[in-house]
Formats: C-alpha cells, sequence, structure tokens
C-alpha cells in the first residue's frame, strides 16, 4: 500500500503549534494535528478545509503517554498517510525553584519536552527518507541559557537546541532536514500554563507573534537550516550570550528571577 505524505504537527491545540498548522497548510502541505484538545484540533481542521485544503487528519493523544509514537503512526497508516515532515511543537514550561515546584510536574515537562519529542524525531526516519522531508523541533532562547528558577525547562530546550543540530549532522546523508526553532517569548498560553505573566519573562523588544515565528520555522526548515532564531536583536543577544563569562550570565538571570518572585509574591 502506497501511503501518502504528510505533515504531523504536535501540539497544534494553541499558539505557535496553531501558527504552524496554517503556515503548512497555506504551502499546500496535508497536515495530521495532534495534541489533547480535541475540540479545539477540529476547529481548526474545519478552518484549514475551508480554505480549499484537504481537511487534517485529527488526533486527539497525550504525548506524555509511553508509546504515542507508535500508536500515532497506526493512526497515521489507518488514515492511508505517513509523515514526510514531523514537527515537534508539544511542550510546557514552569516557573518557579527546582527545590520548590512539584517535582512529579517537573518530571511531566521533562517527559514531554525532551522523551516525547526524541521518540517522534526518531520514530519515522524511514518515511522522512522516501518522501526527502524532515524535521522540525520548536526549541526556545531558553536552549541557549542557563535557567535559575526556570532551571528544569531550560534544561529541556537545552537538549533540543543540542539534540537537533546532532541529528541534523546525523541525518543530512539520508536527505532529511533537521531544524531547531528557537523564538523568544511570545504572546500564548505558555505564560500562563508556566504560571507568570507573559510581561514578566522578557523585555517586549524580544517578543514576537506566533504567525512570525511560524512564517521563520518554516522558511528555515525548507531551507535546509539547522537553527532559526526568529528577530535579528534575539540573534544578536544569543551571539552575545556565547561570550559572556557563566558566572556573569548565571548571576544576571538570578537576579531577574528573583525579582519576577517577589513581584509576584506581592
Amino acid at each position: 500500500m502506497t501511503l501518502r505524505p504528510i505533515t504531523l504537527i504536535t501540539g497544534a491545540s494553541a499558539g505557535i503549534g496553531v501558527a504552524l498548522a496554517r503556515e503548512f497548510a497555506r504551502h499546500g502541505h496535508e497536515l495530521a494535528l495532534v495534541a489533547r484538545r480535541e475540540d479545539r484540533l477540529n476547529a481548526l481542521a474545519d478552518e484549514i478545509a475551508a480554505t480549499g485544503q484537504r481537511r487534517p487528519i485529527v488526533i486527539a493523544a497525550d504525548l506524555a503517554q509511553s508509546g504515542s509514537a507508535r500508536r500515532l503512526g497506526e493512526a497515521l497508516v489507518a488514515q492511508g498517510a505517513e509523515p514526510q515532515y514531523v514537527v515537534n511543537n508539544a511542550g510546557f514550561g514552569l516557573v518557579g525553584l527546582a527545590t520548590s515546584r512539584d517535582r512529579g510536574e517537573q518530571l511531566a515537562m521533562i517527559d514531554l519536552n525532551v522523551r516525547a519529542l526524541t521518540e517522534l524525531s526518531l520514530a519515522f526516519i524511514d518515511s522522512l527518507a522516501r518522501h526527502r522531508g524532515g524535521i522540525l523541533n520548536v526549541g526556545s532562547m531558553a536552549g541557549f541559557l542557563p535557567g535559575p528558577g526556570m532551571a528544569v525547562y531550560y534544561a529541556t530546550k537545552g537538549f533540543v537546541v543540542s539534540f537537533s543540530q546532532a541529528l541534523s549532522s546525523e541525518l543530512k546523508p539520508r536527505g532529511i532536514r533537521v531544524t531547531v526553532l528557537c523564538p523568544g517569548p511570545v504572546p500564548t498560553e505558555f505564560a500562563e500554563r508556566a504560571g507568570v505573566k507573559l510581561s514578566s519573562l522578557a523585555p517586549p523588544i524580544l517578543t514576537q507573534s506566533a504567525e512570525f515565528v511560524a512564517e521563520q520555522g518554516y522558511a528555515g526548515l525548507m531551507a535546509g537550516r539547522r537553527v532559526v532564531i526568529p528577530g535579528l536583536v534575539n540573534r544578536l543577544i544569543v551571539g552575545l550570550i556565547r561570550f559572556m563569562p557563566r558566572g556573569l550570565l548565571l548571576a544576571a538571570l538570578d537576579k531577574r528571577q528573583a525579582r519576577r518572585r517577589s513581584a509576584h509574591a506581592s
């Protein structure tokens, strides 16, 4: 049986995931949308279908559960499809000292941000190679920084940046592109889930729209770029970080997080 190529997008029920779905659809890709909130996925699928595109496949799934990649693959085959592109957008963050936050919640964040992303990145290599496709992993500028006050979240994004770049090198001989998308703060549900106001995450000059981030991510993936950091200011900051003494950087970040905690407490 010949399976048709699709773009699999996780975390497609809100924020950057929705913007990425619209961006891929705008360029003619058939989609499979994955998230826990099926009602939101169906609303987005209906919206895309109304533009004349084939209605996306909707898969309601909790990626934090073991074996989720296998179940997604089976669901796609049942629909006569297989991935040409995998977009790993699902993830969340938590603000607070690692020693104070609930340990189970932090481990769940690692499961989703790291384990599920790794599993899905490796699950469909043969079909990605057949269709000369690729993987877009959504990281963060946080992946280039230590993160006192959000230690586990920053560490998960550090993994995404490192893993994606290495995987890009490994899979290039097979014709598979791997790109890590590293935006700054974006007005989405992320801040609410993390337990903070968006304005406290970073200065407004670093904030970008989900639509802009999605456009940059799509273009970077199609161009075969390993790392995409949307926005000139954000790229400059990441460049400067490489030359800052680690101790000085940690002290500055810790001071900012302490101000945030003080403001939140008041």
